[in-house]
């Protein structure tokens, strides 16, 4: 890994002596169904790359990650490979002002989701191809400047096996023996050009806006065609067009729109221009809740949106990574609730998508919003909550502050002036002054150029009747106190009901703001800072206000409102401010009527690490029970049918623990029990499944027997988590060898394998893999992909050995690897510092 780093300053120094003006790349992929298996490790590679020089005689290097180069000519002169390729990099000496590059190379088939992916479907034996490229994985496909402020227009050809169809940035041109070449692309930047390739299934239709009209296409698997709901797909797509046209005034500017689900996707999804990628679960096998069809029409609208932010307009380096995603995570919500059925979009975001930012910016490896990324590696670690949720939490406090049509009309002028070009943050925030007349340098320096999250807190006071506030100040905590445009909200119980009875919206600057327009106000049961969620922050309560929550909280009729408690709870129990048993006790008392289903599924989510993590050991084994009972109660009051029995039937699952729960499972596998409407389809059957074997109640021959009943990509993942899951010494050996010692498991599987090998009722079985995992991850990171390094040694941290002494053995690491890869060490700071807060929440709930 050390080897295909690359740092900004290397770029900068590129950027400053090249102009690149065009690449022709040709891949010859029919390697990929060869007979012999050393045939299709690899594949050939063309790549003609015409640029300019600014000093003439200069040096600089081309990236290529690949087993071979054949050849290398520069300016029509033969260079010696062994000579000019170090496996990383191909040295070029002696530049002209015009120079031509071409690279013949034999690049290698990934199983890591890297670079050109390589799948085998277990159903049919039909192997299907993809790129994934983000952020710097094109030179394992082709040799290139892989930086985003080098861009180029792209020609592919590609030469496949017969019966596969291939698709590529650009629209095709012609096919012929088998040859496929593909329109020039508009120039774009290394990391978003794309090829995907083998006997998909593909559906087609087409977009019109007046006189302009957008081929359509959407791809997958030809197992998964039967659940392929493209229509859906379709009707989301056409929304977001028509809305992204609208508020934009930019055409989209690739021709067609391709959308590919494909297997072992590493990413939700690439905005690759013309060519989105997908990772094919969001292709749904079984009965889903509404809730899932949200998250994939937010994310289809965060890859549209990045064909003008981030596509059109790229970030000079990765700094300004925020200048796509978090645009894109904000347009992504900001369009779905204007535009298609998922009016509810932003209760999604203000419980689920904050709640990634709240923790990230918490971290010790929390940065500003524009952020400072040496290298690739750093480069790799943040696409994270900060740079994702943070940013678009910000944009949405930004469209409060400078007004929604001043932030369109700012994206306006930006994409005109900026258009298949590079910019930096400066360049943004210079329209956004020009549109809204606000010194858009001071928000910046507030929003983006710091770290840390606020907590806002009411503090109120009262007349001598106690019936009326006096005066109500929010008090602001955090190192950096910021600006909060924010609504107030006051809330009272009527007619069974907690609603509001005053809102005041108000800039709350400084340690304290006093807002001088609810005094005077009848006294309410619930303060609610940041009502309607316009601002990033943390809130706090009142005493008055948490005792009506804790009696109360599912009387507040706004799914908002309500939503931003809840999160805020949470927060409060991540804090070690609210014992973790009284959050659960809160949620198990209200939960059942909670509406918004994806709201729901976050509470569960939330009560599993509260009972996991954040609760005292000693109150685990009464906990545990309480909460099981609780979900099979609210299952079986469930309506029939309905996603909130299948919610709280996944959830049961998850949580059962007694004989008689699993007795439940069994039977419900088995077709001996039922629950009046719950439809056990194959999904469904997996997770009650995965229980019973960490449990020791299905073993290897019972998995196998549901993997026969599913033999199918998505099966074999299953069934490799479950095999995974098993209680036994053997059974852990196997799994934590095929990880960390082999690389014979791809990109999916180890992440399936992974998932299974720590299960919470096996803490003291996977307790001796705490020293062999701080024995192990360097030479991991060293040797396996970045990809991979980061699934093992997040993923393996002993985060279930939560005592005092695995907190010494982490900082003791630490201490003794000061020089390891500033990548890995962020990892493990990272897994440090949500153990030390874990056990901080004990003591908290220890002492309730």
């Amino acid at each position: 890994m050390p080897g295909e780093n690359l740092s900004r300053d290397e770029a900068r120094e590129r950027a400053a002596l090249l102009s690149v003006e065009a690449y022709d790349v040709a891949l010859d992929l029919r390697s990929a169904v060869a007979g012999s298996e050393a045939e299709q490790r690899t594949f050939r590679s063309v790549t003609t790359i015409r640029f300019r020089c600014a000093t003439r005689g200069a040096s600089t290097f081309a990236d290529l990650l690949a087993p071979s180069v054949t050849s290398v000519v520069l300016n029509g002169r033969e260079l010696d490979p062994s000579a000019v390729f170090d496996g990383t990099r191909i040295a070029l000496d002696g530049l002209a002002e015009e120079n031509t590059l071409v690279v013949d190379a034999q690049c290698a088939y990934s199983r890591t989701g890297e670079g050109m992916h390589r799948f085998v479907d277990p159903e049919d034996g039909e192997v299907y191809l993809y790129t994934q490229y983000e952020p710097a994985d094109a030179r394992r496909v082709f040799a290139n400047f892989e930086q985003p402020d080098l861009k180029a227009p792209y020609r592919f050809e590609v030469t496949a096996p017969e019966g596969w169809t291939v698709w590529s940035n650009g629209a095709e041109e012609s096919r012929e023996g088998g040859v496929w070449r593909f329109a020039e692309t508009r120039p774009i930047s290394t990391y978003i050009t794309c090829v995907v390739a083998g006997p998909y299934h593909h559906v087609t239709d087409v977009y019109r806006r007046g006189d302009l009209e957008i081929p359509l296409g959407a791809m997958c698997r030809k197992g998964l065609a039967r659940h392929f709901d493209a229509d859906d797909v379709f009707l989301v797509t056409k929304q977001g067009l028509d809305f992204f046209h609208e508020v934009f005034d930019y055409p989209y500017p690739f021709g067609k729109y391709d959308q590919a689900f494909v297997p072992e996707y590493n990413l939700g999804a690439m905005e690759n221009p013309g060519l989105v990628t997908f990772r094919e679960e969001y292709i749904y096998r079984g009965k889903v809740t509404r809730a899932a069809y949200e998250r994939r029409a937010n994310v289809v609208l965060h890859e549209m949106a990045h064909m003008w932010f981030g596509d059109l307009v790229t970030m000079k380096w990765w700094d300004d990574l925020w200048l796509k995603e978090s645009f894109a995570d904000f347009m992504g919500t900001f369009s779905m609730v204007e535009a298609t059925r998922f009016t509810g979009g932003w209760t999604t975001f203000a419980n689920n998508r904050k709640a990634w930012a709240y923790r990230a910016d918490q971290l010790p490896s929390t940065h500003p919003i524009t952020a400072d990324i040496r290298d690739l590696e750093d480069a790799k670690l943040n696409f994270d909550g900060i740079t994702y949720a943070k940013g678009a939490s910000v944009l949405k406090q930004l469209v409060a502050y400078a007004g929604r049509e001043a932030f369109l009309e700012g994206a306006r002028r930006y994409f005109k002036r900026h258009a298949y070009g590079n910019t930096t943050l400066g360049d943004l925030l210079a329209v956004l002054e020009e549109t809204s007349g606000r010194d858009m340098k001071a928000w910046s320096r507030s929003w983006l150029e710091t770290s840390g999250v606020n907590a806002l807190t009411p503090v109120v006071r009262y007349d001598g009747t106690g019936e009326r506030i006096a005066e109500l100040v929010v008090e602001q905590e955090g190192a950096e106190a910021r600006p909060h445009r924010a609504v107030v909200g006051l809330y009272r119980l009527q007619d069974g009901e907690l609603v509001r009875y005053a809102r005041a919206e108000t800039d709350i600057t400084g340690a304290r703001t006093a807002v001088a327009e609810l005094a005077g106000a009848e006294r309410p049961a619930l303060v609610l800072v940041n009502d309607e969620d316009l601002t990033y922050c943390k809130v706090r309560f009142d005493a008055d206000s948490l005792a009506t929550l804790r009696a109360h909280l599912g009387d507040i009729t706004d799914p908002l409102a309500r939503a931003l408690c809840w999160s805020a709870l949470w927060n409060m129990t991540r804090d070690a401010l609210l014992p973790a048993r009284d959050f659960v006790a809160i949620v198990l008392a209200f939960a059942g009527r909670e509406s918004d289903i994806g709201v729901l599924q976050m509470l569960h989510a939330w009560v599993l690490t509260s009972l996991t993590r954040y609760a005292a050991p000693a109150w685990r084994a009464t906990g545990g029970p309480l909460v099981a009972r609780a979900a099979l109660k609210e299952l079986r009051d469930a309506e029939p049918g309905s996603e909130h029995q299948l919610t709280w039937a996944r959830f049961f699952a998850a949580v059962a623990e007694s004989d008689e729960d699993f007795a439940l499972l069994e039977g419900l596998l088995a077709g001996t029990e039922s629950v009046d409407g719950l439809d056990v389809d194959q999904e469904l059957r997996w997770a009650l499944l995965e229980p019973l074997a960490a449990h020791g109640r299905a073993g290897e021959s019972v998995i196998d027997a549901e993997l026969a009943r599913d033999d199918t990509a998505s099966g074999k993942r299953h069934q490799v988590r479950c095999l995974a899951a098993r209680p036994s010494e053997d059974v852990k050996a196997r799994a934590w060898e095929q990880v960390v010692e082999s690389d014979e498991l791809s990109n999916a599987l180890v992440e399936a394998t992974i998932a299974g090998f720590a299960q919470p009722s096996q803490r003291e079985l996977v307790a001796p893999y705490a020293e062999r995992y701080f024995a192990a991850i360097e030479r991991v990171w060293a040797e396996r992909s970045i990809q991979i390094g980061m699934d093992v040694v997040s993923g393996l941290f002993p985060a279930l050995q939560d005592r005092a002494d695995t907190l010494e053995a982490t900082d003791a690491w630490l201490a003794a690897h000061e020089g390891a890869a500033p990548a890995l060490r962020r990892l493990v700071l990272e897994a440090r510092d949500d153990l030390a807060r874990a056990l901080r929440a004990q003591e908290c709930d220890a002492s309730a």
